[in-house]
């Protein structure tokens, strides 16, 4: 993943936030959208672009195209700088791969502890019956 080329595909566009706000969210654009195009990126490789297709399934549109936003601050520079961050934050987890489990075997010592504790268990219920029913 090449973090620099990847930031000249980011493609941006500032639209009015929603919500209260007065004549202020009237008048200024401070909200950030971003947008991606997975399958047209030089900065990933195959098996990345296959990583995050697979794990971003639900946040790309039919287009495979990854869109974010941000409106939390007032600023639209610090929206943008939130929902750059935002973006590099969603591509590391969609790129990790998490280890395989190796398989094991119990030790005998737990096996044998399984077993004890089941007959222990096992003669304590038995201990409950009554000697009439034979």
């Amino acid at each position: 993943m090449n973090k620099a080329l990847l930031l000249t595909e980011l493609n941006f566009k500032a639209i009015r936030s929603s919500g209260a706000g007065g004549q202020h969210v009237n008048k200024v654009s401070s909200k950030v959208v971003l947008s991606f195009a997975v399958l047209e990126s030089k900065g990933l490789n195959e098996e990345e672009k296959a990583l995050i297709l697979k794990n971003l399934v639900t946040k790309l549109s039919t287009s495979k195209t990854l869109s974010l936003s941000c409106d939390e601050s007032r600023s639209q520079h610090r929206n943008k700088e939130m929902v750059i961050n935002r973006f590099f934050e969603t591509l590391k987890k969609a790129l990790f791969v998490p280890k395989a489990r190796k398989k094991t075997k119990p030790t005998k010592s737990s096996n044998r502890k399984r077993l004890e504790s089941k007959k222990k268990h096992a003669f304590k219920k038995s201990a409950r019956k009554r000697l009439d029913d034979y």
